[in-house]
């Protein structure tokens, strides 16, 4: 079962995304904050992240980037503020989903991420 640590600020985003992912057979843990993802991140071996770009204390931006170059974590942007983010984001987000973000999209993308960072790990493990 892939562990996926779901952030936003926004209580009702967080719990609709937690719900849609456990409904899917994957383990979630949630966060309402950058400095609470960071710590998850410190602590806890996640196989994908889905977050908000947006948040009162600063920018998704900093999830990216610890997802990206301490753990190469595949990360789903889903957002109000795509543009923004895509722009603004140094490494980028795996990919970014405009809010509200279709459920369906949203499994089939972590589906594909989950494989690749899979195939990725076995080819590796090959060597």
């Amino acid at each position: 079962m892939a562990r996926i640590l779901c952030v936003d600020d926004e209580p009702a985003a967080l719990s609709l995304k937690k719900e849609i992912l456990e409904q899917a057979g994957y383990a979630v843990t949630t966060a309402v904050s950058v400095k609470d993802a960071l710590q998850h991140l410190e602590n806890v071996d996640y196989d994908a992240i889905v977050t908000d770009w947006r948040f009162e204390e600063g920018e998704g931006r900093t999830i990216v980037e610890a997802a990206k170059s301490r753990f190469s974590i595949p990360v789903v942007v889903v957002s109000g503020y795509v543009g923004e983010a895509f722009h603004a984001a140094e490494p980028l987000a795996d990919i970014y989903i405009e809010k509200p973000a279709d459920s369906r999209e949203l499994l089939q993308i972590l589906k594909i991420l989950l494989e690749v960072k899979t195939n990725k790990v076995n080819k590796s493990l090959n060597r």
